[in-house]
């Protein structure tokens, strides 16, 4: 079967890849979408550009779309022009499905195509595929944060076996979805088992707003090193 993978970089969009990969299933392309601002309804913004190097590390192709709309049925139909070109049976989608307005809009898109949405994981709790994940021998940064419990602190951190455990303490404390589905965090994946290459954060900084208790990971400059 031939697919595509919508691609954010982040541990979730990682796993869905992962699953097409471990499927035998051939991924045309990664599609990554990077929105106007953080306002955005279905796509994450910090670090999505830097899924070139991703693309690379992996040695599959991927299609950089910017989105300048904002609001869920915009943001989607900005999508039309890729999927009408795209040559594959289905696209993947990370997470637990819990994105429904995403999910939603996505399918009314590529339906218009003969393509099916695929939520590989979406019989699993986000605390099943939290764990899996960790397990997956993904190196995870932190790259945003818009939730109670989570400071600027995180950003830039490691999300992995050592911290897994205080970030589930978090999680049921502050009541944020653990997987981070509902916008609360997201991430990026600089290394993992398919990568040929990984991916090396030379320099970033961390962009903070005090009144929300919110900020992103910029990354300034970034490389491909020898694993």
């Amino acid at each position: 079967m031939k697919v595509a993978v919508m691609f954010s970089g982040g541990k979730d969009s990682t796993m869905a890849l992962n699953y097409a990969l471990s499927q035998g299933w051939d991924v045309e392309t990664l599609i990554s979408v990077k929105p106007k601002s953080t306002e955005s309804f279905l796509y994450q913004y910090s670090t999505v550009e830097w899924t070139r190097l991703t693309s690379e590390a992996l040695g599959i192709p991927v299609i950089h779309v910017k989105s300048e709309k904002i609001g869920p049925k915009e943001e989607a139909d900005e999508l039309e022009e890729v999927f009408k070109n795209l040559k594959v049976d289905a696209i993947l989608m990370g997470g637990v499905g819990l994105q429904e307005t995403q999910i939603r809009e996505l399918k009314r898109v590529a339906q218009k195509f003969g393509i099916d949405i695929i939520v590989p994981y979406e019989n699993l709790t986000s605390e099943e595929l939290f764990d899996k994940t960790i397990n997956s021998g993904f190196d995870i940064m932190m790259t945003d944060v818009a939730t109670d419990g989570l400071g600027p602190e995180w950003l830039g951190k490691k999300l992995d076996k050592e911290t897994a455990g205080e970030f589930k303490k978090l999680s049921k404390k502050f009541g944020f979805d653990v997987l981070g589905e509902g916008g609360y965090y997201n991430t990026f994946v600089v290394n993992g088992p398919k990568f040929k290459k990984k991916i090396e954060v030379i320099s970033s900084r961390k962009i903070w707003d005090n009144k929300t208790s919110s900020g992103y990971l910029e990354i300034e400059e970034a490389k491909l090193v020898p694993k």
